[in-house]
């Protein structure tokens, strides 16, 4: 299961023997290279936001040339926002993949989620965040293009988060009183704010405890 810290798995497997004929045709490397620049700029902004992040250790780790880099990219900027959008992308079908599973109740998945987050920030031992949490944080000196992709991933994200609890409220999990959107905005004020915190002390407790009040202030109190 992928954590919200982990990276997609794109491993292209090649076949063990040749085949007579016309060979197979294989993604280009063009595509390869493209998709492990933005990989790779996935990681490190996980772990590093934009500003403090160079183009060249990314460069390094995959072993592709600067040359290479502008063919595909025309700026440091152009190549943080195409890997903002894949990291989107990217936690769009993880959030459905938790959110939309009808094995579990709405407020399971939501709780799946959040649990599935703990477990990945200590497997990568608090270094890596949320790309998305790290850029807001240097949103004061990010292009205006960069603060509009933000707030639309946001939005998407709420929408989401909206769905599953208006599902919880139909069947009577949760009651409530408040307008919808504001209150999964406010899941994702707490909730970024809670895996800062958590890298900062290095201890999923501020996660746990964020969950636990979220939970505890839109459940039906059945006692």
């Amino acid at each position: 299961m992928l954590s919200i810290l982990d990276e997609p798995d794109t491993t292209v497997n090649l076949p063990n023997k040749p085949r007579r004929g016309r060979p197979k045709k294989q993604p280009s490397d063009s595509l390869d290279t493209k998709e492990a620049l933005l990989r790779a700029g996935m990681q490190i902004l996980t772990e590093s936001g934009f500003i403090r992040s160079g183009i060249d250790p990314i460069l390094k780790s995959i072993g592709v040339p600067k040359g290479s880099f502008y063919h595909y990219f025309s700026s440091k900027e152009a190549f943080g926002l195409a890997v903002l959008e894949r990291y989107r992308r990217y936690f769009e079908a993880k959030l459905d993949g938790f959110l939309l599973d009808e094995a579990f109740s709405p407020l399971e998945r939501l709780q799946r989620f959040a649990q599935d987050a703990q477990d990945g920030i200590v497997r990568h031992e608090f270094k890596r965040g949320c790309l998305v949490g790290n850029l807001e944080q240097e949103s004061s000196l990010l292009s205006e293009a960069f603060r509009e992709q933000l707030q639309a991933t946001y939005q998407s994200w709420q929408v989401r988060v909206a769905t599953c609890l208006l599902e919880s409220q139909k069947q009577g999990e949760i009651d409530l009183t408040g307008n919808i959107n504001d209150i999964s905005q406010a899941f994702w004020i707490g909730w970024e704010g809670a895996v800062h915190r958590a890298r900062l002390v290095k201890s999923t407790q501020p996660l746990s405890l964020f969950m636990a009040f979220f939970i505890q202030a839109i459940q039906i109190n059945t006692n």
